[in-house]
């Protein structure tokens, strides 16, 4: 089944870089189906008040109990819902909208919301759970899926919840957290301000904007050499550029850039992929997430400025088909998660003008 699966996916890695294929799609969209109701192995972020709060993984997150944690999970949908709006054909598509009508019914989103109210969770998958939160109700709403665009209803309060969230805590944040991983602040940042403005909220935006700027704003010369730091799996420089990138107007994001990533507009700009030395380790394969991360975030730059960065969509295609062959490798260590980065950085290349 390996075999057959890589063989789908990858009849080369290049060729993926430019077309996400039905075919292909099949293979991508049975990673998440295999883990989202699979309750172990693990890792939960709980508080524990006391013995009351006990439970498994599956009683206290009906919803998002599988591949492995809770924001694995809900990217894990994400993926699912989005290929399911790319390919109508896709292989196993009655079993797909299954899943996803029994995980994100009402009764178990109401139960993940009365979870996060409790006062001593307010900073659960703060703020990258909350952000992956968003991008999945994002893509709920614009479903072209009766069945799947019907649940964004059932989301809608704990997406509400997330919003309500973000605007209380931003303006306390007096530093931003600008590491590789779940707390960077930009890119929990970033898929919130998407979601913001597709779905209108003002008062989102508002928040996202002022605080990106207090935050960022001066920002100068990022250390791009310092990446990757052992564990990353986003990029520090990159995703910062990608907040800014929303919130600024070309003119002023432009004259911005220059201070802080002025390589990128040298054509002849080289940035190697982090290299993985063990893919069966959770935490060294973060390395992949990192690749796709920096190739969305060149893929979006070059879209929205072709004539200045357009030279970094190579480097972009380079970094994503690194990490690619990744996906599909047996190792539930990457397997969980990487098909849904993955995905998001072909949805920057798919924007490209």
């Amino acid at each position: 089944m390996k075999h057959y699966i890589l063989t789908a996916l990858f009849i080369t890695s290049v060729s993926f870089a430019q077309e996400l294929t039905l075919e292909r799609a099949n293979g991508l969209a049975g990673l998440p189906l295999k883990c989202m109701q699979q309750e172990f192995p693990n890792k939960m972020g709980q508080l524990i008040a006391d013995a009351s709060e006990l439970g498994t993984p599956q009683q206290l997150h009906p919803a998002f109990y599988g591949c492995f944690d809770w924001h694995s999970s809900v990217h894990g949908h994400w993926s699912l819902v989005y290929l399911l709006s790319k390919f109508p054909d896709i292989d196993r598509k009655e079993d797909i909208i299954s899943k996803l009508q029994v995980n994100l019914s009402k009764a178990n989103i109401e139960q993940e919301v009365a979870y996060m109210s409790k006062g001593h969770e307010k900073a659960f998958e703060r703020t990258y759970g909350w952000a992956w939160l968003l991008k999945l109700q994002l893509e709920l709403e614009r479903s072209p899926v009766g069945e799947v665009k019907g649940l964004a209803a059932n989301v809608k309060p704990l997406a509400n919840l997330i919003a309500e969230r973000y605007i209380e805590f931003l303006p306390k944040l007096n530093y931003p957290v600008r590491v590789g991983t779940h707390t960077n602040t930009a890119f929990g940042m970033s898929l919130a301000w998407d979601y913001a403005v597709y779905s209108g909220n003002a008062e989102l935006q508002r928040v996202i904007k002022e605080n990106a700027l207090r935050l960022f704003k001066n920002d100068t010369d990022c250390p791009f050499d310092w990446e990757p730091s052992g564990t990353d799996f986003l990029s520090p420089c990159m995703e910062e550029m990608a907040i800014m990138q929303r919130v600024m107007p070309e003119k002023d994001f432009l004259k911005w850039l220059k201070g802080f990533a002025k390589q990128l507009f040298d054509e002849k700009y080289n940035w190697e992929p982090g290299e993985v030395s063990d893919r069966n380790d959770g935490h060294l394969v973060h390395l992949d997430g990192l690749n796709f991360s920096r190739a969305w975030n060149m893929y979006r730059l070059a879209s929205q400025y072709p004539k200045q960065f357009g030279h970094l969509i190579p480097l972009a295609n380079h970094h994503f088909n690194y990490s690619l062959p990744a996906i599909v490798d047996g190792n539930y260590e990457g397997e969980h998660w990487l098909a849904s980065f993955a995905l998001h950085a072909f949805e920057e290349k798919v924007a490209l003008k």
